[in-house]
């Protein structure tokens, strides 16, 4: 806050300010912030150590879980089948998506440690709307896997072979980090002279943005339209693929055959679900919540950063007795 104070040094003998002192160091410290700081639990300070211990579970489950699946997924070769390797690319987008944030987000409830550097923070913000746009792709990928299965199966291994999963695979990633590119250099030439106190325990884009005291009608529109043209549309088409699924099973005689057919589909159901509802409730408290509590938007974040890296090993666990079983029998493999 040293900008708050003028050097005594800074005064001419007419009593006016020297620009020649005063504006470098102005602009540094108001218009560039050397850091922002983040937020834990507002009105539950006192309380962090106790909190950090509810987080720590969470991020163990997530962080473990999806190690799992991966590791059985690449050393079980009864699972090398495309939908499993989708499988794997999503637990590998939330693995990301929890390490990007471990660092903050215990720092605050085990150290205080509120402040983050700029450039740290832009750094931060690539990695978890990178994995986020990415989780949004690989489900788009696992409901086309769900649409070939069910509608077209005996086609299913000739469309989805290895070498072009390789390539969703590489497109997926593509899609996610270059997008982004713009998006974060657009929120480098913004200035910033208001208050530097973000509302998440992360950097968050929409949340940064908001602290600047210059026009961001241009990062708004861009970033409106990064969200509507990656995760709006992966959500449009996976809606259109699961309408096609229904009329597909519908036309299906057999009443057992259509209970088959949609409980395969469940596990991903359930995977959409707890991504995309968190991550609209978060931009929707962004864009229309500006006088909802702190406390809203805190709960609505960690919602959207935890729930689905930790549900989805459970879910997917849980479902697919392939995984299950594969999973016992390596850790039992262990114990022997």
């Amino acid at each position: 806050m040293n900008f708050l104070f003028r050097p005594k040094n800074s005064f001419s003998h007419d009593g006016n300010l020297l620009p020649s002192l005063i504006m470098p160091h102005f602009n540094q410290s108001i218009f560039r912030p050397a850091i922002f700081f983040l937020t834990g639990i507002p009105g539950f300070e006192a309380y962090h150590v106790w909190i950090s211990i509810l987080f720590c579970c969470l991020y163990v489950i997530a962080i473990s879980g999806n190690a799992m699946i991966l590791f059985v997924i690449i050393t079980e070769s009864s699972l090398h089948e495309p939908m499993y390797y989708f499988l794997s690319m999503l637990s590998f987008t939330d693995l990301g998506l929890c390490l990007s944030t471990l660092v903050t987000v215990l720092g605050i409830f085990w150290f205080n440690v509120q402040e983050i550097n700029f450039d740290a923070c832009i750094g931060q913000m690539f990695f978890i709307h990178g994995f986020t746009f990415m989780e949004s792709s690989v489900l788009l990928a696992m409901a086309f896997d769900r649409f070939i299965a069910i509608c077209n199966p005996l086609r299913y291994s000739t469309i989805l072979t290895n070498s072009r999963i390789i390539k969703v695979g590489f497109a997926i990633v593509i899609r996610g980090t270059t997008a982004l590119v713009p998006l974060l250099l657009l929120l480098k030439r913004l200035s910033f002279c208001q208050s530097h106190v973000l509302h998440h325990s992360y950097c968050f884009h929409p949340d940064v943005m908001k602290l600047s005291c210059t026009n961001t009608k241009i990062n708004s529109a861009f970033g409106l339209a990064i969200v509507v043209s990656t995760a709006g549309l992966d959500s449009v088409l996976i809606l259109l693929s699961y309408v096609l699924i229904i009329h597909s099973v519908l036309s299906i005689a057999s009443p057992e055959e259509r209970k088959k057919a949609f409980g395969t589909c469940v596990s991903h159901i359930s995977a959409v679900a707890i991504f995309y509802i968190p991550m609209i409730s978060l931009s929707l408290v962004h864009r229309f919540g500006k006088h909802a509590p702190p406390l809203v938007h805190t709960f609505i974040a960690n919602v959207y950063l935890l729930v689905p890296p930790v549900m989805n090993p459970i879910i997917y666990s849980v479902r697919t007795k392939q995984i299950r079983k594969a999973a016992l029998k390596v850790f039992l493999s262990k114990l022997i």
